[in-house]
């Protein structure tokens, strides 16, 4: 959810920053600007609504040169997608604003700099943030102390980036609530929301603290605490890799993801086994003195890793014999809710930035709990530098907005984290042995599941004139259906909704007819017979379902029942085979409607803002 990119250097910037911006459309957006310091001294900006590519031919015929810069991708919150609301915004043509994040007193501010004289082009509460800076520049003299009397005035969450022209060679940046990053180069100096933005141009990282503010030249970086004490930030080598182009021989980065997804769960078992349990530290140096008291597990997630905290309950409570709740992070963080004694946190985030779910760890932090655990794709993330442990997934970078692979193996460290805790808890060595011999045979599974891709294909062809479907699931499938159903909604735009099969004669049977598709998931475990009976009272009242189901489970195609089998496999691992085929099944009915797989329309791949 928008993106940010900045620089200066002794060579023109304008490259670099669309560049970055580029590798930076993963994450969701609807306008994009440039803004550079020429070498007169002027402000100079370009802005667009649609895709980077716009942004580029526009400046391609009409260059900005300039050797300090900065850029955005928007995904509006405050104000619609017109130019006028895309950033950077100016104040008095000298300063230039980019921001991410949600400014809430930007109304009260906003009444007050009209006051002053300063007008507004723009429905955003960024623009507030340009005046407010220019105005406090104009008393203090300096930008570096107006940008910090300017962020003690604002209340929400900001990474901002801000450039003048009475200090043609300073980027200053402040961070509270949104990510940003510096970009270490030699003779030159970066900023951006996310690393893989920078990664043409250098692998030396700063990660900024909560209530940072940095002053940054080519040859200098500044940076103050909350206190306005001058700090000193590690520098960090990356060695993420990531090509912007790299789809290989896949249509779409979606596709390419869901069928990395083998080498991704092998990738995150990998050094963390022996052959009998989980090793302690693969959550973490410190992960036996915590994870040996745990009593309870509050698991705190958004989206589709709130649905992996879901599975996880099953897993905790059945096998490890620990208490667990799992809830949304926006809800969690705004109840009064009780601890239970020695209560280990988990938050699951793909990006380890996902703003209520940090919010929520924070919070945690003043709640008493034993500890706190992160299972997260990015080392360098908030979440994972706050965290007590930490369980990194190394899914790889995932573009694609709809997650996949940061799901299954999500999926596949709450599975290892069972046994962390179980073998505390007296779980029998045999079962955690069995679950370790599944671990290990997870891969395998998975490429067969991937491999019932041109089935998938076929079947998705029955979805084209569909409006609204139904996803079935019992036990631990449960939550899958309900990632089946959000898959399917957030990139083919059909509305979609999952219930837990026993609940139907509770009232979803009230939909059931020859239009509404029913997809179900049935593994063969001891919850099958259960799941047939509700299969048969779809098909009594005229429904037309699409069962994928264990080979062994004894399901037969006919004219009402269109049954795809998957392959067998271990009951405790049965949640993340049958993630993939419900993948599937969402991208190709998106080709089939037409949609924007990688990048579907009002959503955004890392949520930054409330």
């Amino acid at each position: 959810m928008c993106g940010i990119v900045g620089a200066t250097s002794e060579r023109r910037v304008a490259g670099i920053l669309l560049e970055g911006l580029k590798r930076l459309e993963y994450r969701g957006y609807d306008s994009a600007g440039v803004a550079v310091i020429d070498a007169n001294n002027e402000l100079k900006s370009v802005r667009r609504t649609g895709k980077v590519q716009e942004l580029k031919d526009a400046i391609a015929q009409n260059p900005l040169d300039g050797t300090i810069g900065i850029a955005h991708t928007r995904w509006a919150t405050h104000g619609g997608v017109t130019e006028a609301n895309a950033h950077p915004h100016r104040s008095e043509d000298e300063i230039a604003v980019v921001h991410n994040g949600i400014i809430e007193n930007h109304e009260r501010l906003r009444e007050e700099l009209k006051a002053e004289g300063y007008v507004f082009n723009s429905q955003t509460d960024t623009e507030v943030i340009a005046h407010l800076i220019h105005h406090e520049r104009k008393t203090k003299g300096d930008l570096l102390d107006a940008v910090k009397s300017a962020v003690r005035q604002l209340e929400g969450a900001y990474g901002t980036v801000v450039m003048d022209t009475k200090h043609p060679e300073r980027l200053v940046v402040a961070r509270s609530g949104s990510p940003l990053v510096i970009g270490v180069g030699i003779g030159e100096n970066f900023v951006a929301s996310d690393q893989l933005a920078l990664l043409p141009v250098t692998r030396q990282f700063i990660y900024l603290e909560e209530g940072d503010v940095a002053d940054i030249n080519r040859t200098d970086i500044a940076i103050y605490d909350t206190e306005g004490n001058s700090v000193e930030r590690e520098v960090v080598e990356s060695d993420v890799s990531y090509d912007a182009g790299g789809k290989g021989q896949y249509r779409h980065f979606m596709l390419k993801e869901i069928y990395e997804q083998p080498i991704a769960v092998r990738n995150t078992l990998e050094g963390r086994l022996s052959e009998t349990t989980v090793l302690d530290n693969a959550f973490g140096e410190n992960a036996a003195e915590i994870l040996k008291d745990i009593e309870h597990v509050q698991i705190v997630a958004c989206g589709t890793s709130y649905h992996a905290g879901m599975v996880a309950r099953y897993w905790l409570e059945s096998m490890a014999n620990v208490s667990c709740n799992i809830e949304i992070a926006s809800e969690f963080r705004y109840r009064k809710s009780y601890v239970h004694p020695n209560s280990l946190l988990v938050t699951i985030s793909q990006s380890g930035e996902t703003a209520d779910t940090l919010a929520a760890l924070r919070l945690s932090k003043e709640l008493g709990y034993k500890g706190s655990l992160t299972i997260c794709n990015v080392g360098s993330s908030s979440m994972v530098r706050e965290s007590d442990l930490a369980f990194l997934t190394r899914a790889g970078a995932e573009i694609g907005v709809a997650s996949t692979k940061a799901f299954t193996t999500q999926l596949t460290g709450l599975l290892m984290l069972t046994l962390g805790i179980g073998k505390y808890r007296g779980m029998p060595e045999q079962q955690q042995e069995a679950v370790v011999h599944a671990l290990q045979a997870l891969p395998t599974k998975l490429e067969e599941a991937v491999a019932l891709a041109d089935e998938i294909e076929e079947l998705a062809q029955d979805f084209a004139n569909k409006d609204h479907s139904l996803f079935l699931g019992r036990g631990n499938q449960y939550p899958i259906a309900m990632e089946g159903a959000l898959k399917l909604k957030e990139i083919s735009y059909i509305h979609a909704e999952a219930y837990a099969a026993g609940e139907l004669k509770h009232g979803p049977l009230a939909l059931i007819d020859e239009e509404m598709p029913v997809i179900v998931v049935a593994p063969n475990n001891d919850l099958l017979e259960k799941l047939k009976s509700n299969v048969e009272e779809v098909r009594a009242r005229g429904g037309l379902m699409y069962v994928f189901a264990d080979k062994n489970a004894h399901f037969k195609s006919d004219d009402t029942m269109n049954v795809l089998n998957v392959c067998h496999c271990d009951e405790v691992i049965a949640p993340i085979v049958y993630t993939v085929p419900l993948q599937l099944l969402s991208y190709y009915v998106a080709l089939i409607k037409g949609t924007d797989v990688d990048q579907p329309r009002n959503l955004a791949k890392s949520v930054t803002v409330e």
